[in-house]
């Protein structure tokens, strides 16, 4: 039998066990002479808000904890294995694909109080960052310096590198720059054993295996990350933001393709369809053309005559493919005006919609006008309303499929809708997941784009740096049952 022909390889996963009163009240004891008993929350109304992250699944926890160093985070592990009792990493809880969700219960990390810069090196161009440390405020530190942390989430004003990490974020800058696993030199873990070991380090290409690189993007299956050393850089001597107005989507899109085509790299190109833009405008006052059918908004940034002549090149590629206008951002107030319209496009959104199932599919650029339009004709079939926002620079899409929870079988047909654009996505040569992680969301997806042996040398590597499946269990590979399926005891 070929591979192609075998069955599908699901994650093996332990009989774990809710946790009975007795066993709860133990653990909350010793975790509270740990950390002290405000820093331990086990009431169903205060872990409430830890069941869910930005994705649409949730779970309860059975305790929540908020530890304050690296040494403590090392004791609750130990203690969690002592009970054989799940643990979950947690950032800010801004997830899209349910990483952070307690898939058995168990015990949830949140790094709310380790969330400092420790150490910052100009000179060699590093800094060492907590996990719990907010994205943006890496940057708000550095900029009086003329320095900045390239990776940008839309999320940054709330995500914490610390989930960055766990998901290898990306972010609209990520076009030129990369995403987070080419911005971390090393970290600090605990592993599921509770031993505190450092990986990687002060610099680049150390010898022997890249466990850097390895930890980044696994979702908090394999260690818990409690500090990161980071690159920052430069920030640029100039920089240039448009946005580009089409009458229709592929002339948007293929106006993406032959950018990137004529060796022109921006820092960023980012598309919004007439939805996205509607909602958009409505709540950010941006200036953005709400009758087009589809905005690039793009960036170019670097020494002022390389800038000069880039933006040339695009304008005049804009041009070629009908573009209705190219508007320049005249100042720096009118250039974070569009960036704020664009990243708080997932938040404009609510205007129009109680709910929204945000995917994350990646295909070759050349591909786009095909799956858009493949995305809209999957999302017709249901009965969905669906808007594209996303970073159309590297081919990572965004639908958000619109929906209501309270109408009977809605979310079936926006989970079904979801698992057919990634189907096309990987049917073209793309993958199932750009930035946002697998998580619980695209855990069956994985076999559209890994075979029977791939999965399984994944999960020997999980099964070798986190033997019990204790570290976020349930995530990554597909897996029977789901949460409601755990009995009580």
């Amino acid at each position: 039998m070929s591979i192609a022909e075998q069955p599908l390889v699901e994650a093996s996963v332990p009989a774990y066990e809710r946790l009975s009163v007795e066993r709860k009240a133990a653990i909350v004891r010793e975790l509270s002479a740990l950390l002290g008993e405000r820093y331990v929350l086990h009431s169903s109304y205060d872990v409430a808000l830890y069941e869910y992250d930005a994705s649409i699944d949730r779970c309860p926890p059975d305790v929540v904890v908020l530890p304050a160093s690296s040494q403590e985070i090392a004791q609750i592990v130990k203690i969690a294995a002592r009970y054989r009792v799940p643990v979950v990493p947690r950032g800010a809880g801004t997830g899209l694909s349910g990483g952070a969700i307690p898939v058995y219960g168990g015990i949830v990390i949140v790094f709310t109080r380790m969330n400092r810069i420790l150490e910052v090196d100009y000179e060699n161009l590093r800094a060492v960052v907590e996990p719990g440390l907010v994205n943006l405020h890496l940057s708000i530190a550095l900029n009086p310096q003329g320095f900045y942390y390239v990776p940008d989430p839309s999320s940054q004003r709330s995500c914490t590198i610390g989930g960055n990490v766990g998901e290898n974020a990306g972010g609209p800058h990520t076009l030129i720059y990369g995403v987070t696993t080419n911005h971390v030199l090393g970290l600090e873990i605990v592993t599921a054993d509770g031993e505190i070991m450092e990986v990687g380090g002060w610099t680049p290409d150390n010898p022997g295996y890249d466990l850097t690189g390895l930890l980044i993007g696994s979702e908090g299956t394999l260690c818990i990350v409690t500090k990161i050393i980071v690159r920052i850089v430069h920030m640029p001597e100039a920089v240039k933001t448009m946005i580009a107005v089409f009458d229709t989507m592929d002339d948007a899109s293929n106006t993406v393709s032959e950018i990137i085509a004529s060796g022109v790299v921006p820092a960023a190109i980012e598309m919004m369809d007439q939805m996205i833009l509607q909602a958009v405008e409505a709540d950010s006052h941006a200036g953005y053309p709400m009758d087009a059918a589809a905005v690039l908004l793009m960036e170019t940034e670097g020494m002022s005559e390389s800038v000069a002549e880039q933006l040339e090149q695009i304008v005049s590629i804009c041009n070629k493919h009908h573009a209705r206008v190219v508007r320049i951002a005249r100042d720096e107030a009118e250039r974070q005006l569009l960036w704020a319209g664009r990243k708080n496009a997932f938040g404009a959104v609510g205007r129009i919609s109680p709910e929204f199932y945000v995917q994350d599919g990646v295909v070759p650029r050349t591909k786009l006008p095909y799956v858009l339009r493949r995305v809209s004709e999957i999302c017709e079939h249901y009965g969905l309303r669906v808007g594209n926002v996303f970073h159309a620079g590297d081919g990572n899409l965004h639908p958000l499929i619109l929906f209501d929870s309270q109408v009977p079988g809605e979310v079936e047909r926006v989970r079904q809708a979801g698992h057919e654009i990634l189907q096309v996505c990987a049917e073209v040569g793309g993958t199932i997941t750009g930035e946002h992680g697998v998580g619980l969301e695209k855990q069956e997806e994985m076999a559209l784009i890994f075979n029977n042996v791939d999965l399984q040398v994944m999960q020997q590597v999980r099964t070798t740096w986190n033997p019990d499946q204790l570290l976020n269990p349930g995530k990554l590979f597909p897996r029977p049952g789901r949460c409601a399926d755990i009995k009580q005891i």
